[in-house]
C-alpha cells in the first residue's frame, strides 16, 4: 500500500529556508486558509531577491537557501492570522520578517506555523496556494 498524498506550499527561498529552521513562523499571504496540521514546504524556482531577507539568512544556511524548485521540510499549520491595519501587521514582524512597507489592506493573513523540520530535497513542481504532493 502507498502512501497517501500530502500537501504542499511553495515559499520563495530565501524566506523558505527561515520557515523550515525556524527563524520565520508566519508566512503571508494574500489568502485566509483553513488548513490546520502538516505541510511540506516547497523551495519555489524563482528567488526573492531582496535583501532584506538574504540577511537573514545565517552562514551556515547559505547553501541551503540555494535550493529551488523542490520540497525542502515540512511544519504544522497551527492558525491562520488576519492583519487589517499596519499595526497589526507590524506587532508581529519578527515572525513573518517582512517590512511595514509590504502591507496592503484591506487584509493580510499570516498562516502560523510550528515544528519545523528539514527533509531531504526532492525536486517538484510548485504550484499556486496549497498543492497536492504525491509520494
Amino acid at each position: 500500500m502507498s502512501a497517501p498524498p500530502e500537501v504542499a506550499l511553495s515559499i520563495k527561498q530565501p524566506w523558505a529556508t527561515l520557515v523550515v529552521h525556524g527563524l520565520k513562523t508566519i508566512e503571508i499571504r494574500r489568502w485566509p486558509t483553513l488548513r490546520r496540521g502538516r505541510v511540506l514546504i516547497h523551495a519555489g524556482k524563482v528567488p526573492d531577491d531582496r535583501l532584506s531577507g538574504w540577511a537573514r539568512v545565517p552562514t551556515e544556511l547559505e547553501s541551503f537557501a540555494r535550493l529551488r524548485g523542490g520540497i525542502v521540510g515540512a511544519v504544522e499549520v497551527a492558525d491562520c492570522l488576519t492583519y487589517r491595519t499596519l499595526e497589526e501587521f507590524t506587532r508581529d514582524q519578527g515572525a513573518h520578517c517582512n517590512e511595514p512597507e509590504w502591507f496592503e489592506p484591506p487584509a493580510l493573513y499570516g498562516f502560523q506555523m510550528g515544528k519545523p523540520e528539514t527533509v531531504a530535497f526532492r525536486p517538484y513542481a510548485g504550484w499556486f496556494k496549497f498543492f497536492t504532493v504525491e509520494p
